[in-house]
């Protein structure tokens, strides 16, 4: 028994003396220990797995040439060959980290982002449409973000102190001009498209890609969406009007198409909510848009989207020049847009955009000076009020072309590069009071060429540094602008960034020609973010300043003619901001809370030095909520605004002097915006029905607060004339159905 026993005891020994041992420790980028690695000799069943403090060890019984490995999850995988002759082997080992879109910072500095490519949504459709103060228009929802300010006498996206022109907006990276429907004085007009036509939004209030040009503050880029789910239509009415469209998917589900058409008549609404402005033509649209979509390849697409509407009004105002007259102000727009674009990959890491957009747009003015009575008031005799009486066509054509390639290289790192050709049209005819007729022609072209690279050094550290370069065909001048951001991102998720530019743009096409040479105007952004992003928290904080040079200037400065205009304006602004997003800590509740801060000063247009711009509040605040009951699926929605009073001036003109005198101020009192509203989705037909409904009904301004953005001033500086919103309050109601598919459990999923 003993030597039966002594023989597996001998043989287990024997192994013993043929095997080699393993041993060390494995480390991070910076020298930490890392657990959980494991390491084995390639091809074989021998190997160990890294403790609590980073070490390994274990024994094989290979010989010779070897390759020994490491792998861990965030890491990339560790190769070594080593040579097995029969000395125990001690070898440390230290791991890179892997970049990956999961972990790595992103380069965020001045940006919100919502699309479907992160998570880390800021807006998105349904936010856009639930917000109770936006009423379903993009800009409106934005405008509760930091940076923007909450002006109601004009259109358009006021961002840490710049005005609405220094906003620019792309659909799938092509310029769309004419994003609002036509100015009215004294009101603000919505944005032309609907957010269900985007997937994805991202609103940059500073320090944005060189990509992107021709914007002094701030640009707003609109992804559209691709493929329908499947054939659907739907149709909406409201006590403003009616809509209806139909999407169609192609049985091989590789192509669609869909057409919608909506007309709207405030007449009913006007009826029922009081309005400041005596209408003898309630605001009147028809819109129409078309779409398609191709699949080129698997990863490759065509995109068209166009866009068609005809607008009529008219209404009378109290003429601030003569306290017992009007400005009676009629308007008919005709606006088209059309937008082509095809993106693929092409191999080997390269990726092309191309898009293309080509658009009309026509306003016929006209303006008349009336009575009480409203008869039409002549006074030849005396420029003041014959002026008043006029007829102006604006006509305009506008092609944008753009090619981005891409190149990805090595982790997350890229370079991009392209160009993009803007070019402009338009035609003006002011039909003076006597018949006179005075032409007028702009045409512009401006030529670009960018360049940018994405450095991933680690899932921590990352840069874009990006230059871009424009020529303009109209001014003569060219102009190069970098722009730099970096990121940092902590163990605790949070980030920092970091972000520089330089800006160009154009003189404004109403301020030309001038009698001396123009030059882009120029804009350059410092920004410094902090953010954190878990658990459906976001928290964001930033600190810029900007610094103007070249804005135009209209009058003084020795000129030698009142319409002589240069850019001798200067400016700058500084603030901070913070934004806090939380879906998380009250079940069923989403709510943000944004405020903002700005110092700014600007000698520009008509000032006659660097003064605090009227469009501007130095603080802003917002808070929104939407809470979504699942059992009755009803979704509420309330919006609180607060801003603090904006300066406005009474500036009177010298002849003499050739300049603007001030000769009054003050600030308007503060601005204050409760809004409400709900969403229903009842069931429509049966249950298992694939449909989906919603109604909606809002408030804005529930409690009525008598808000004052500004004040018009007479000529002479006598009078004054509070420019307010057209109505106290305003409500809506409105009922959408869509056919063929159902969408109420992606709303409720997302409220939840």
């Amino acid at each position: 028994m003993s030597k039966i026993f002594l023989f597996p005891v001998l043989f287990i020994s024997s192994l013993g003396f043929g095997q080699i041992k393993f041993s060390g420790k494995v480390t991070g980028n910076k020298k930490n220990p890392i657990t959980g690695v494991s390491i084995s000799i390639k091809d074989s069943y021998d190997g160990a797995t890294t403790d609590s403090l980073g070490n390994y060890s274990f024994t094989t019984t290979e010989k010779g040439a070897q390759i020994l490995t490491a792998t861990s999850s965030g890491y990339k995988p560790y190769e070594e060959k080593i040579n097995i002759d029969g000395a125990p082997i001690i070898l440390n080992i230290e791991l890179k980290e892997a970049i990956t879109e999961l972990k790595a910072v992103v380069i965020s500095a001045g940006t919100f982002e919502a699309s479907d490519a992160k998570r880390a949504t800021a807006l998105n459709p349904i936010d856009i449409v639930t917000t109770a103060s936006a009423n379903g228009d993009i800009t409106s929802a934005l405008k509760t973000l930091p940076g923007t300010q909450q002006i109601g006498e004009s259109e358009g996206l006021f961002v840490r102190g710049g005005t609405a022109d220094e906003t620019k907006y792309y659909i799938d990276g092509s310029l769309v001009n004419n994003f609002y429907y036509s100015s009215e004085p004294g009101q603000a007009t919505r944005g032309r498209f609907n957010p269900f036509l985007f997937k994805g939004t991202i609103f940059s209030s500073g320090g944005y890609s060189a990509l992107y040009g021709q914007a002094l503050s701030s640009v707003l880029l609109l992804e559209s969406i691709d493929l329908p789910e499947k054939t659907s239509a739907d149709f909406g009415i409201s006590y403003l009007g009616a809509n209806a469209g139909i999407q169609k998917l192609s049985k091989n589900k590789k192509s669609s198409w869909g057409v919608t058409y909506g007309y709207t008549n405030l007449a009913l609404a006007y009826n029922l909510v009081k309005q400041k402005f005596d209408y003898f033509k309630v605001p009147e649209v028809h819109e129409a848009d078309a779409n398609f979509r191709i699949k080129t390849s698997p990863s490759g697409m065509i995109k068209y989207y166009g866009y068609f509407s005809s607008t009529n009004v008219g209404f009378r105002n109290q003429d601030v020049d003569s306290l017992n007259m009007k400005d009676a102000f009629g308007l008919k727009n005709f606006n088209m847009y059309h937008n082509l674009s095809w993106k693929d990959y092409l191999g080997n890491g390269w990726k092309i955009n191309v898009g293309a957009s080509y658009s009309t747009n026509k306003d016929n003015i006209t303006m008349e000076l009336q009575d009480a009575e409203d008869r039409k008031q002549e006074i030849n005799n005396d420029p003041l009020y014959a002026y008043k009486n006029f007829n102006l066509i604006n006509k305009g054509q506008y092609i944008n072309a753009k090619v981005v390639f891409e190149k990805k290289l090595k982790s997350l790192s890229a370079i991009r590069f392209g160009g993009e050709n803007n070019n402009s049209n338009e035609k003006a005819t002011y039909n003076q009071y006597n018949g006179a007729i005075y032409p007028q022609q702009i045409k512009e072209n401006i030529a670009a060429a960018f360049g940018e690279a994405d450095i991933y050094v680690t899932n921590n550290i990352a840069a874009r540094i990006g230059v871009r370069a424009e020529h303009s065909q109209l001014l003569e001048k060219s102009d190069i602008a970098p722009r730099l951001s970096f990121a940092y991102k902590f163990h605790d998720k949070g980030q920092v960034s970091l972000a520089y530019g330089i800006f160009y743009q154009d003189p404004n096409n109403k301020y030309l020609p001038s009698v001396n040479a123009l030059h882009f105007q120029k804009a350059t952004h410092y920004i410094l973010q902090y953010e954190k992003m878990t658990n459906n928290r976001t928290f964001r904080t930033e600190i810029y300043y900007k610094k103007y040079n070249d804005l135009i200037k209209t009058a003084g400065a020795n000129n030698e003619t009142f319409k002589a205009i240069n850019n001798n304006g200067f400016g700058d602004a500084k603030g901070i901001e913070f934004f806090w997003r939380d879906k998380k800590t009250i079940k069923n509740v989403d709510y943000w809370i944004s405020y903002s801060y700005i110092d700014t000063k600007r000698d520009f247009l008509n000032y006659p030095f660097a003064m605090e711009p009227s469009f501007v509040a130095k603080h802003t605040a917002s808070l929104v909520l939407k809470k979504f009951v699942a059992p009755i699926k009803t979704q509420v929605n309330a919006s609180y605004t607060f801003a603090t009073g904006r300066p406005y001036y009474d500036l009177v003109y010298d002849y003499a002097e050739n300049k603007y005198n001030l000769i009054g101020q003050g600030r308007t009192k503060d601005y204050n915006n409760l809004s409400f509203s709900v969403n229903y989705l009842p069931t429509v037909g049966k249950a298992n029905a694939k449909s989906f409904s919603v109604i909606v009904f809002s408030i804005t301004n529930i409690l009525g607060f008598n808000n004052i953005y500004n004040y018009n001033f007479s000529v002479n500086g006598q009078n004054k004339v509070a420019v307010a919103p057209p109505s106290k309050r305003f409500f809506y109601l409105g009922y959408f159905v869509s056919f063929g598919i159902d969408r109420t459990q992606d709303n409720i999923n997302n409220h939840l």
